[in-house]
């Protein structure tokens, strides 16, 4: 035999078991990749010669290399024959402590990511930017390539201003947008503005990221933790912070991050009360308030009280993170100190790119993207339901079927040991517990699954490591 496992140097030592033979190779396969004993790059025999050796099906053997090729385990390709893909998936030493294994897992690039917030990068509209950046390149004014309007260009101002209105319901003028480069960018100006006026305290949701939390805290607020349930932040709870100093709230009514629940009616209507009642501001976070799969989308909270609320949406979830563009809806009072804050020169973002997208919103160019993405997204999210009905039943999916995160609740206790799990399987993604507010109470075990991130390729290998990792 002329291409056998002795010609190329592998010792397989395939146990086939499991339901089917298939599968048995297909589990063996893996688990050699990733115990390392199929190094990165190594050729496999052809599916003659396997078949042989094993004593099995020819098909057999070229389904299961077909269907691990279309998982990410391995590759094909015409004249190189089947490979191991390039994966640093290896296995500690058996007698490794298990602070080393931490450490080691910790060092591993994952195969996969289900880490949220993040799009589907492969998704960006390329040859629609491109028309558009060209059009809007040979419109632009001269004056246009100079430092221009802290705000941002006039033209992305009208464009945002003009979308928000029809699309999130909020009440916005150009001469209240100003365009900033990232969600953070325009915290960090609202920090700045509210310790100038002399804010003590920025009340936060129970879960949400560090680092916004971090941003707040060096800029000397303080952050209180609003209660939580399954009718989202306790805002009724703001009335009993008032003698703190607390002069701003942090939210994501839409969809809350993580935990995926709409802000119920009752508590949108007591935050903006809270506000009203104590000069104090809402600070609306709409990060993926286009995605909404089970109905339309609940409309900004800005539209209850435009004086009151500070919405701050972007482009990182709808097109992706690397464009730095975003902006905030101010109410009046706030658009001369926010924009002094901003400064001249200091974090402007990129004049094309502000042209480009006001093209790309209107030539409907951003609304046919987002409709295109919101029918991938769901696709994805049923796929993931449907994966997790079949293979892991007593795991629930929690929260709206909106975003590019669905929650998993899991058993009491249980939260740790499944992520170090999906990091074995070489996946990455992120417990509840990652997101909770140090003094809040641990209330519940669940994971949050970015569905978007993984390329068309990885997707099912990506589910299937999940479920694997599920208890």
């Amino acid at each position: 035999m002329t291409d056998s496992w002795a010609t190329y140097g592998v010792d397989l030592h395939v146990e086939l078991g499991g339901s089917g033979l298939r599968t048995g190779l297909m589990n063996a396969l893996r688990e050699a990749v990733r115990t390392g004993r199929l190094a990165p790059g190594t050729r496999l025999p052809s599916s003659h010669s396997l078949a042989v050796d094993l004593g099995v099906a020819r098909n057999t053997v070229a389904d299961a290399y077909a269907e691990l090729v279309a998982e990410g385990w391995l590759t094909a390709r015409q004249g190189s024959g089947t490979r191991v893909a390039q994966r640093a998936v290896a296995a500690p030493h058996k007698a490794a402590p298990a602070a080393a294994v931490t450490r080691h897992s910790a060092r591993r690039k994952p195969a996969y990511s289900l880490m949220p917030g993040a799009p589907d990068l492969a998704s960006f509209p390329r040859a629609e930017w491109l028309k558009a950046a060209r059009r809007a390149l040979t419109a632009a004014p001269h004056e246009a390539f100079g430092y221009g309007d802290p705000r941002g260009r006039v033209e992305l101002r009208t464009a945002v201003a003009e979308y928000l209105a029809r699309a999130r319901g909020v009440r916005a003028t150009a001469d209240r947008v100003v365009i900033c480069s990232g969600f953070v960018h325009g915290l960090m100006l609202i920090a700045k503005v509210l310790r100038q006026r002399r804010v003590r305290e920025v009340a936060v949701e129970s879960y949400g990221l560090h680092f916004h939390r971090d941003l707040l805290t060096e800029a000397g607020l303080r952050t209180p933790a609003l209660g939580f349930d399954g009718h989202g932040s306790r805002t009724g709870e703001l009335t009993e912070l008032r003698g703190a100093g607390t002069g701003a709230v942090l939210l994501t009514p839409a969809h809350q991050f993580p935990i995926g629940v709409a802000l119920h009616p009752d508590r949108r209507a007591a935050a903006v009360d809270w506000a009203r009642g104590t000069g104090g501001l809402i600070l609306e976070d709409d990060y993926d308030g286009e995605f909404r799969y089970d109905r339309q989308p609940v409309g900004a909270l800005q539209g209850l009280d435009p004086g009151r609320v500070v919405y701050l949406g972007t482009a990182s979830k709808s097109l992706a993170p690397g464009l730095r563009l975003a902006w905030m809806v101010l109410p009046e009072s706030l658009v001369e100190e926010v924009t002094a804050a901003k400064g001249v020169v200091d974090w402007a973002s990129s004049a094309l790119d502000q042209l480009t997208l006001a093209e790309f919103i209107g030539s409907g160019a951003y609304d046919r993207h987002v409709r295109s993405m919101r029918l991938r997204y769901r696709r994805r999210r049923d796929q993931l339901v449907a994966a997790l009905a079949e293979r892991a039943p007593d795991v629930r999916v929690t929260g709206i079927a909106a975003g590019l995160h669905a929650v998993l609740e899991l058993p009491a206790g249980t939260e740790r040991s499944v992520v170090q799990a999906a990091a074995w399987q070489g996946l990455a993604l992120d417990g509840v517990g990652s997101f909770r507010h140090p003094s809040a109470e641990r209330d519940r075990d669940a994971l949050v699954v970015g569905y978007a991130t993984p390329p068309d390729s990885a997707w099912a290998g990506a589910l299937d490591a999940l479920c694997r990792a599920l208890p």
